[in-house]
């Protein structure tokens, strides 16, 4: 039995509230246990110079999707200081903010959305593990809501999502796989790992590191399982999140888990 009573296959209680900030095209909150992080989706009818460049000399057009990511400076119980204050961001920050850009990209037709660009900005604002795995999968709520609110304007024909995604932490602690890690097993797991997975079970991105121990692949397996099964758990809870967005216009109640 874990210190706060889960199982080892079970998520911590999850809730995503939609429509949490008001302007940008989409929004929402996703805590998921003690961590909590508020996803932005912004639209802007531009692209990338690189990515525009490019398609000057191309016959096809797409859109871009990506994202940032930040920790704000009272999200733990010291203080973090802002990155901008440093006049830098971190490796981490670098390495999560790419993730949660590649998740997306994955699973959307980018040529279906236009000459534009789509920003998802995750900030956490309490962090208790598993932060960059609530960003994609409260990340991607914001995302639907924004490509939602495009085609309802009428300035694009369909919603270009090719598959719904999620994404979820997992370890081993003394042979012993577990789901969902909160801070403090994070620090004592002896294998880390992030799973980022579409709902029909398409791998996306595995981040997997033995940080105190090797790992056989019989265990890597077994945390796929673990974390298949939980990502599907998450995908029921951002389908009946949005719906309840297209019910209520934008209402601010939530769906929990």
């Amino acid at each position: 039995m874990r210190k706060d009573g889960r199982e080892t296959d079970q998520l911590r209680p999850v809730k995503i509230v939609p429509g949490f900030v008001q302007l940008p095209a989409g929004s929402a909150l996703i805590e998921m246990g003690k961590t909590r992080v508020i996803c932005t989706a912004s639209v802007e009818d531009r692209l990338p110079r690189w990515l525009h460049q490019a398609q000057l000399k191309s016959s096809e057009k797409s859109g871009w999707i990506t994202a940032e990511y930040s920790i704000l400076p009272g999200a733990g119980p010291s203080r973090t200081p802002r990155e901008a204050t440093l006049g830098r961001k971190s490796g981490r920050t670098y390495e999560i903010q790419r993730l949660i850009g590649r998740s997306f990209r994955a699973v959307v037709d980018l040529k279906k959305l236009g000459s534009r660009t789509v920003w998802i900005d995750c900030d956490v604002i309490q962090a208790d593990g598993g932060t960059r795995a609530a960003a994609v999968t409260g990340g991607f709520v914001a995302l639907m809501e924004a490509l939602t609110a495009l085609k309802r304007d009428g300035l694009i024909t369909e919603i270009p999502v090719k598959e719904y995604l999620a994404a979820v932490s997992v370890g081993i602690r003394g042979g012993e796989v577990l789901l969902d890690l909160d801070y403090a097993e994070d620090n004592t797991v002896d294998v880390d790992c992030n799973v980022v997975m579409t709902e029909s079970g398409e791998l996306i991105e595995i981040q997997g590191t033995g940080e105190k121990k090797t790992f056989s692949r019989e265990q890597l397996m077994e945390m796929l399982d673990y974390a298949g099964n939980a990502i599907k758990e998450l995908i029921v809870l951002q389908r009946e999140t949005l719906k309840e967005i297209r019910s209520n216009n934008h209402g601010n109640r939530g769906g929990q888990s």
